[in-house]
């Protein structure tokens, strides 16, 4: 068996193509937007080179694209899509049905602003405000934490039977162009068995589906729900383990960077972790006791591992690279809550930092630590640039 990888230069959507054709999917359902379209255009050159095994569809819409979707995988095979923005807010209402049918989708979406006004810069709001359709929420920094995120998104899902989003911000992950070690399919195929649902559509099977029921029974169906997530996030971590075993890569649930004898930690996700890696550096250097806290699975909220990698820590700042309007950062206002009660939890101070894709360098970052520091915790976020 070989198993042995090879490094290729690719992009962020591209690094996604490549964990969709090792996650052999039957079923690909895509409709093109940008930023996400070199994701179906890679698919289809590998489908036209005879690389790729699966059904690849292009509805005339992604409302349509998750329609397709949804009975694909109660069919009982394995499936994968991507879209972004305006794409995944035409999802909404089926983003709700794939999750309470129970239908392990993984699909790809690039982090992107959402209208209107136009824009196409990096934003978190379109996937955050899905995060109570169901979803299992993971966001990423880099094409190699993409690719390999894809798969491990897999292994979750179909555990639980819970739909995953692996998000990956515009351009400066979806564009970015790097070195990324693609593994092999001999060692894939060892990590991520075979689909194999015990209900499936199947007409020498008869069963139920999608029928109206009462409602104690949709009480008990969202009671199964919870607890299939309550799941996620120490399969998530065993998934993540079983993964660097393999490939030496682990990228956790909860990363700390620098943060033993830390008094301020900075806490954000996706592409400005690294930008927050490089701040924490200088401040380290300045003297100041700061460490960062990325947050790689945002749904289900890891409570019990962000309160642990909090610990002892005097004020926490979040960055936020979403606007919630009169809620202010959505980050910031899930870990108030996840905090709240804990025995010598942190100040929470929160930044709306990137939003829209503004560019936050990290002499901002530092700036917006010192600045945030000299005032008293707020529950609301603070505009910072």
């Amino acid at each position: 068996m070989n198993t042995e990888a090879r490094t290729l230069l690719l992009t962020g959507n591209h690094a996604v193509a490549w964990a969709a054709r090792l996650a052999r999917p039957k079923v690909v359902p895509v409709y093109p937007i940008t930023p996400q379209t070199p994701v179906l255009e890679k698919i289809t050159e590998f489908q036209a080179a005879g690389e790729f095994d699966a059904e690849v569809l292009t509805p005339e819409s992604e409302h349509s694209v998750m329609s397709a979707c949804i009975p694909a995988s109660l069919a009982g095979v394995r499936v994968f899509t991507a879209t972004a923005s305006q794409g995944l807010l035409l999802m909404h209402e089926l983003l709700h049905y794939a999750a309470g049918a129970r239908a392990p989708i993984v699909m790809a979406n690039v982090n992107r602003t959402v209208a209107s006004p136009w824009a196409f810069w990096p934003d978190h709001t379109d996937s955050l405000a899905q995060r109570d359709t169901g979803w299992i929420q993971y966001y990423v920094e880099s094409p190699q934490e993409a690719l390999d995120t894809v798969l491990q998104a897999y292994r979750v899902a179909e555990e639980v039977l819970v739909p995953a989003m692996v998000n990956l911000d515009a351009f400066y992950v979806s564009h970015s162009l790097e070195p990324v070690s693609v593994p092999s399919q001999a060692l894939v195929d060892a990590y991520l068995p075979p689909f194999s649902p015990a209900h499936r559509l199947d007409t020498a099977s008869p069963e139920s589906w999608g029928n109206v029921i009462s409602q104690d029974m949709f009480y008990r169906h969202r009671q199964a729900i919870e607890d299939s997530m309550a799941r996620v996030p120490e399969l998530a971590a065993q998934a993540d383990r079983a993964w660097a075993e393999r490939t030496g890569r682990s990228h956790g649930v909860v990363e700390r960077y620098r943060c033993d004898g830390a008094q301020t930690v900075i806490v954000t996700m996706g592409s400005m972790a690294g930008t927050v890696r490089d701040a924490v550096d200088a401040m380290r250097e300045d003297g100041q006791a700061v460490g960062l806290v990325k947050l790689r699975l945002f749904r289900p909220l890891p409570m019990q591992a962000l309160r642990a990698a909090l610990a002892g820590v005097r004020n926490v700042v979040v960055l936020d690279r979403n606007h919630s309007p009169g809620a202010g950062g959505i980050l910031h206002q899930e870990l108030r809550a996840a905090l709240y009660g804990m025995e010598g939890a942190p100040r929470i101070h929160g930044c709306l930092a990137g939003v829209g894709g503004v560019n936050v360098p990290p002499e901002h970052v530092a700036r917006f630590v010192g600045e945030v520091l000299q005032t008293e915790p707020q529950p609301e976020s603070h505009w910072v640039r």
